[in-house]
Parts: structure tokens; C-alpha cells; sequence
């Protein structure tokens, strides 16, 4: 596929933007507003139900995966998981991803702080903000952020992702994704599926993916993509 140049200045403005995020997540030290206190390593309260992945044929590293409905059900989080939501976009279907991952935070009990981005500028401070506060899993909604991800994410693999209706092309082994069959953008080189529909992103539909994702990475079944029926 022959690359636009406005594609072109999009990956070079990534690029040296990455640099930027680097130099300061490595940078930052602790403050008030993160939780770099002592924290006990999250662990899965509840198993994966029978079909949600093959146990004797486990996904490779960028599969699709299409788990059997309700088999993330039992699955929560331990005491004090420590969440960010990673939020771009005042569309509807980004508030109802949003919406759906405050909703779960209350009812498990998660320590959930959100970094909004405020525009295009902000993409890139945004990514840093929510990494520098070191939460067990970032959880991201809006197809503005799935290219600069796609950068910062392959450069802090210590950091926990979940893009939830969207997912990075190729994603690194801590990068899941949760999404489903009218709700898959993979950034702007590749434009919106044929299939995307925004009428998709409904509030239960939102929720399965945001439960079924994080059942996933507390299980450590990450760098793939659920395709949520």
C-alpha cells in the first residue's frame, strides 16, 4: 500500500514525539498523584470459564481470539488494582467506552484515575501522564489514540495496555485488545474498517469487552485481540 505524505508526516511527528515520551516517563520521579507506593502484585479473583481461549492450544502473539460469551464472567481483579483510563474523543461511542470501564472499576472495587486527552498536542502527554502514574493496566478508549500507542506502547513492554473498540496493528506482548465486529479501528494508515458502525457500541456490548479484557491480561493472556460476540 503506497504511503501518502500525510501519512508520512504523521509517522515522522510519532516519531519524534516518541522521544519526547521516553526522556520523560524515564525522567519522573514519584509525586502526590501516582502510586508508587507499595503495592501487591495484582493477581485474578475467579478462573476463564470453559471456551474463552483453547488451554492446550494457547493464542499466539497477535491472534484473534473470539472467547465464548460470559466465559470472562467470574474473572475480577484483587484488592486495589490500579487502573487508568486513557480517554480521546467526545463521540458517542468513546463515552460509551468510556462509561463502560468507569462502571466496572466501581463494581470491582479498582482504584481508577483518568487522563483525558484535551487535542491532538495533548495525544502524546497524554500516554506519558497515565504511564508515569504506574497503574496495573491502562485502559484505552478512542480511535485517536491507537497511532501514538502503537509507538509508546512497543517502548515501555513493563506497562499493561487494554485498547478497548479499537487495537494497534501489531501490537507487543503488552498490548491487548477487546473489541468487535463493527468496532476495529487499527490506526490511520488503515483507515476505518468497512464494517465499523458507531450504532455497534452499545453499553452492554462496551461492558463484555472491558470485563472479557481485563480477564484476559489478569490471566496473562495478552498481546492478542478478543473479538467480543
Amino acid at each position: 500500500m503506497p504511503v501518502t505524505a500525510r501519512r508520512r508526516r504523521s509517522l515522522l511527528a510519532l516519531a519524534t514525539a516518541v522521544l519526547a515520551l521516553v526522556l520523560a516517563a524515564a525522567g519522573c520521579g514519584s509525586s502526590g498523584d501516582d502510586w508508587s507506593g507499595p503495592h501487591a502484585r495484582p493477581t485474578a479473583v475467579g478462573a476463564l470459564g470453559t471456551g474463552f481461549v483453547d488451554a492446550k492450544n494457547p493464542p499466539a502473539p497477535e491472534a484473534t481470539v473470539t472467547p465464548r460469551p460470559g466465559s470472562w464472567n467470574a474473572v475480577r481483579p484483587s484488592k486495589d488494582y490500579r487502573v487508568v483510563l486513557l480517554r480521546a474523543g467526545g463521540d458517542r461511542p468513546t463515552i460509551t467506552l468510556a462509561t463502560a470501564v468507569t462502571g466496572w472499576a466501581d463494581q470491582v472495587h479498582a482504584e481508577l484515575k483518568t487522563v483525558e486527552v484535551k487535542d491532538d498536542a495533548d495525544l502524546i502527554p497524554a500516554i506519558t501522564k497515565a504511564i508515569n502514574l504506574r497503574p496495573d493496566l491502562i485502559i484505552s478508549v478512542g480511535n485517536r489514540l491507537v497511532d501514538p500507542l502503537a509507538i509508546a506502547t512497543a517502548n515501555h513492554l513493563d506497562q499493561q495496555f487494554l485498547t478497548v473498540g479499537s487495537e494497534v496493528a501489531e501490537p507487543t506482548e503488552n498490548v491487548t485488545a477487546a473489541d468487535w465486529t463493527g468496532a476495529s479501528f487499527r490506526g490511520e494508515g488503515l483507515g476505518l474498517p468497512n464494517a465499523y458502525n458507531p450504532a455497534s457500541f452499545t453499553s452492554d456490548r462496551a461492558g463484555r469487552a472491558v470485563r472479557a479484557g481485563v480477564a484476559a491480561v489478569l490471566h496473562g493472556i495478552t498481546g492478542v485481540v478478543l473479538r467480543i460476540r
